[in-house]
């Protein structure tokens, strides 16, 4: 009798046990099954730290990367290596449930190794402004903090929606992007960064580029004749940066004097602090807008 009972509340169990299972679909397409919500978690970006953390689950990164500094209780978690160099043996160390790693950032040599290791292992690369708050929602699932998550993917969302709905319909503003100066590096339609653009009522010189973030020469950006150039703020030099276009005073942007430096990371790293980004970048296309009259 009581081995019958033993047996049927065991049958009874499985359906339950299997359904415990946590299955989401990560950045490159790939199905990535948890047997329970992620209790120790390594986060390979910067961007992935913050979503982390916005998604409820900041107390249980074990292990990080360099640059990972935001929010401040960030720079507390132990760095297991740079996207240079990561410490393999540090993060078996950590004995992490999760793997959280950034398919651009990463080498490939790196993300080989970790595939080895026998940890679940998730890509973040958002690509649109709405995957970083589909992001949040996942990583929600993964760590079974579907509320907080929720409420700031629902936050995000609106403010990006905010944003659209003031500049989106505006005469567009022709931009070119500027990510590093020597050489001279852009970011093509591939990127997000490209959609945040265009969310301004922008439009990416180099959009149509195949490549993700291409080279190109200083003639084919005069050629163009962007109304706009926009940079990060790298703490270069005067004559650094998107200043190196100064001395041609017939091109538009610098005719008009739109040579914009944005603050931070706050546009780089796809995560929940990008809506702040992209309101700089909005802020920026719109003043060039404004100095056609």
């Amino acid at each position: 009798m009581g081995a019958a009972v033993g047996i049927a509340a065991a049958l009874l169990c499985a359906p339950l046990l299997a359904s415990a299972a946590i299955t989401v679909v990560d950045d490159a397409g790939r199905a990535v099954t948890l047997a329970a919500p992620a209790q120790r978690i390594v986060s390979m970006a910067p961007h992935v730290t913050e979503l982390l953390f916005a998604a409820g689950g900041g107390e249980r990164i074990v292990g990080a990367i360099n640059f990972s500094d935001y929010p401040e209780a960030a720079k507390k978690i132990p760095l297991v290596g740079s996207n240079a160099q990561i410490d393999m043996e540090r993060v078996i160390a950590l004995k992490p449930d999760l793997l959280v790693v950034w398919q651009s950032g990463n080498t490939g040599r790196q993300l080989e190794q970790l595939g080895k290791l026998g940890i679940p292992v998730f890509y973040s690369e958002p690509h649109k402004l709405d995957q970083v708050a589909d992001s949040l929602t996942r990583f929600g699932r993964l760590l079974g903090t579907e509320k907080a998550a929720a409420s700031s993917a629902a936050q995000y969302r609106a403010s990006i929606a905010s944003l659209g709905a003031r500049y989106a319909r505006r005469p567009p503003v022709r931009v070119f992007y500027q990510i590093w100066d020597k050489p001279l590096y852009t970011l093509s339609g591939k990127h997000i960064i490209d959609d945040a653009i265009r969310l301004c009522g922008g439009r990416n010189i180099f959009a149509d580029l195949n490549v993700v973030a291409p080279s190109v020469s200083t003639e084919a950006v005069l050629q163009a004749n962007p109304e706009a150039i926009v940079g990060g703020d790298q703490h270069e030099p005067d004559d650094a940066g998107i200043a190196i276009w100064k001395p041609y005073r017939s091109l538009l942007a610098v005719e008009r004097g739109n040579l914009f430096r944005l603050e931070g990371e706050l546009l780089t790293r796809p995560g929940p602090r990008m809506a702040q980004g992209v309101a700089q970048l909005c802020e920026k296309i719109e003043l060039a807008r404004q100095r056609r009259k």
